[in-house]
């Protein structure tokens, strides 16, 4: 049993008696009021928040902050400045425009020219080593 007041949510909680061999009617009772009886108060967080909510949006942080690129990053994802999010999108719809992946194992991306120069190279790189290869090019 739940009872909500405000920012704080009370339960009821009734312990059970321990399994017994026979069933004396006596045992089926229920008392009104059991005196094994706790209750619990919880914050629950949808009624926590006491200021209301505004439309500030906050500033980007992270990996979704807008940083500038290498200029051969730039020749792929055409921006000086991006976020690290968007680059690897932008570095994705590149290969699969281009249909740059291994036809046997798409996990594998074959590099043409412009990636060469991005991914240190490599003429096949694993998808997971994307993330890690551009790195540099973020000044």
């Amino acid at each position: 049993m739940a009872l909500s007041t405000g920012i704080f949510s009370t339960f009821l909680c009734v312990k059970t008696a321990p399994f017994q061999n026979s069933l004396s009617t006596s045992s089926l009772r229920l008392s009104p009021h059991p005196a094994n009886l706790r209750m619990v108060r919880a914050v629950t967080s949808a009624t926590a928040s006491s200021e209301p909510t505004t439309t500030k949006t906050r500033e980007p942080r992270g990996i979704m902050k807008p940083r500038p690129v290498s200029p051969e990053m730039q020749d792929i994802v055409g921006d000086s400045v991006i976020a690290r999010t968007q680059a690897l999108k932008r570095i994705w719809a590149y290969i699969k425009e281009r249909d740059l992946q291994d036809p046997q194992d798409k996990k594998v991306i074959i590099c043409d020219e412009k990636l060469k120069k991005i991914f240190d190279g490599k003429d096949r790189v694993g998808f997971l080593e994307i993330a890690k290869l551009i790195g540099p090019h973020f000044l």
